[in-house]
């Protein structure tokens, strides 16, 4: 009875019908109607350590997100690998198997893949070229570290149920490490196969596209305040009608921990000695030079292209004037949105034609204004009465990160969260727990997102099929499982017995989530070990490897399926390009795991 209901559940996660959370459920629900176990046992997962230290990690990896830690990590990666598309996919896969190792891999990869495509926008590479290789690495990343995937917790609750040693922190990387290189190496001889003719395409302008169509290069100026300056003591947003006329004061510049920089509204701050100041030189009668040396001001080098550089703190938005709109027929300095709003009008659109400057302007019923200011201001532009409707907000605004500014906090929680597991003070639930509230004093993550945050599917999943390794135990099916291994690959000694192991994880997860792949596989592997008399941590560590190695197909992980879309790939891409990567993995970990773990 356990193995049919076993097998139904299988059917199920192979045809994608019901969903897999429900599935799970469903075990639930129908394993105690067999007696082998009850109902207290069949909804034990919920009260697993393990089960909890993933929901937990699912909300330390929304504060690394929230705060733009992940984002930044990948902006320098980018940054330092430049246009060559053989250094970015190298740097690509390095920094998300490293992310990847402390957060979720499907979280990872959904912050990944708006970056990738406008990376391959900007040079001109198809995005079947770094999609594959960006879930191949979040794949990777599981190998890394204990807590990097569901699965390595899933073994690590099996080793500590059947009272074997559980693994430490580190204790994948020595695989993980030799697994990643390989894989680059693999995927750089791969790529051949990858698609090269489909170029990335977002529906939505970027920056860079509004700056070219509102001829907004050149207006740009960062300048800092000397000590004779005039400006000292005015409101800096005052000075724009008289010291600084035709220029608008967008921003200014603060100082904060660890020495990261933000922007603040100039709305009500006056203006100190050593300030510096973001200028958009909008009247093109003013010479920029001929000013500054008046007021005192001495110009900056300036990163990026119109502020482009710091849209994590300013963004642009286009808005339409409507008929019933308070602004028709006013100019962008009589309406005094930043006023109200913090928004200036930077940009002003008559049909096809953009003037350069709006603040002389008068609006019309149809005009479409780009504006600048912070991000919420910019998302609540037409829930006002100003008669605005909000058109387009660019591609840059799904990287914004809400909590910026508590990004210090939320590396130095993580790795006093990451210390506590390595040193092992407390249990890895326990430190994570600890970690997660740090993340919410700090302002890291609120609850709200705490919750959004975790993958209640996949709990739901791991804890319906849980149940299954106690009943097929106590009806001897995980013996059985572990005969018939044995039967075919025993008499050829242990290592043939591993490669057994993990040829029959890998299939089952070309099928079936990993996730759940562990949970079956797990105390098969161990009763192996008992049988042969020999020790369970290489067997265990085989199926955490193997249930990471799902490369083989879209349905297999939730990576893989998040990059089929963006990268254009059909079933038969995955078999072609991860079936030999999976036999290399193999190689690898038949090769390493005897002899860093000995039987």
């Amino acid at each position: 009875m356990v193995l049919l209901l076993l097998g139904g559940a299988i059917v199920m996660f192979a045809i994608g019908r019901p969903r897999s959370d429900v599935v799970g459920l469903l075990m639930v629900a129908a394993l105690p109607l067999t007696g082998v176990i009850d109902i207290g046992e069949a909804i034990a997962g919920f009260a697993d350590p393990s089960i909890v230290l993933i929901a937990l990690l699912f909300v330390l990896g929304e504060g690394l997100s929230r705060t733009g830690v992940a984002q930044r990590l990948s902006e320098l990666i980018v940054r330092f690998a430049g246009p060559a598309e053989t250094r970015l996919m190298v740097a690509l896969m390095v920094a998300v198997a490293t992310i990847g190792s402390v957060m979720s891999s499907t979280g990872v990869v959904a912050i990944f893949i708006p970056i990738v495509l406008r990376i391959c926008q900007r040079v001109g590479i198809a995005p079947g070229r770094l999609m594959m290789p960006l879930s191949v690495a979040a794949l990777v990343s599981g190998m890394m570290t204990l807590v990097a995937t569901a699965p390595n917790l899933v073994v690590q609750s099996e080793l500590l149920r059947e009272g074997h040693p559980g693994f430490e922190f580190f204790a994948f990387a020595p695989f993980g490490v030799p697994v990643l290189v390989v894989a680059i190496a693999y995927m750089l001889f791969a790529r051949r196969w990858l698609g090269r003719d489909a170029q990335a395409v977002d529906a939505r302008p970027g920056i860079e596209d509004w700056i070219g169509e509102y001829a907004l290069a050149g207006r740009a100026c960062r300048v800092r305040v000397r000590p004779a300056s005039p400006l000292i003591g005015r409101v800096a947003a005052d000075c724009e009608g008289s010291e600084l006329a035709g220029v608008h004061v967008l921003a200014i510049e603060q100082s904060g921990l660890l020495g990261r920089t933000s922007l603040a509204s100039p709305i009500g701050v006056p203006v100190e000695a050593g300030a510096t100041l973001l200028l958009d030189v909008h009247d093109r009668d003013v010479d920029a030079g001929v000013l500054f040396n008046r007021q005192r001001l001495e110009s900056l080098p300036l990163q990026g292209n119109y502020f482009s550089a710091y849209a994590n703190d300013i963004g642009m938005a286009e808005a339409l004037v409507t008929a019933n709109s308070p602004l028709v027929g006013r100019t962008a300095r009589e309406t005094r949105l930043r006023d109200r709003h913090e928004l200036v009008v930077i940009g002003l659109r008559h049909g096809r034609s953009a003037s350069r400057d709006p603040d002389e302007e008068r609006m019309e019923v149809g005009d479409t204004l780009l504006l600048v200011g912070p991000w919420p201001a910019l998302r609540s532009v037409g829930v006002d009465s100003e008669g605005l409707v909000l058109l387009n907000l660019p591609g840059e605004a799904d990287d914004v990160a809400p909590a910026a500014s508590r990004a210090p906090f939320a590396l130095a929680i993580l790795v006093l969260t990451v210390a506590m597991m390595v040193t092992g003070v407390v249990a890895n639930a326990h430190a994570a727990l600890i970690g997660c509230l740090l993340m919410g004093v700090a302002g890291c993550v609120d609850l709200r997102g705490a919750y959004r945050a975790i993958h209640w599917p996949s709990l739901v999943l791991i804890v319906g099929m849980l149940p299954f390794s106690l009943a097929l135990q106590r009806t001897g099916g995980v013996d059985l499982a572990a005969d018939l291994l044995l039967d075919v690959a025993g008499g050829a000694g242990p290592r043939a017995v591993l490669t057994a192991v993990f040829v029959v994880t890998a299939v089952l997860g070309m099928f079936i989530s990993n996730t759940a792949v562990a949970v079956l596989m797990a105390p098969v592997a161990l009763a192996i070990a008992d049988h042969l008399d020999a020790s369970a941590a290489p067997f265990a560590m085989t199926v955490a490897l193997a249930a990471s190695t799902a490369f083989m197909t879209p349905v297999s992980s939730p990576v893989n399926a998040l990059v089929v879309g963006p990268g254009g790939y059909g079933f038969a891409d995955f078999v072609r390009v991860g079936t030999p990567l999976a036999l290399l993995v193999l190689v690898v970990t038949v090769a390493l795991v005897p002899v860093l773990l000995p039987f």
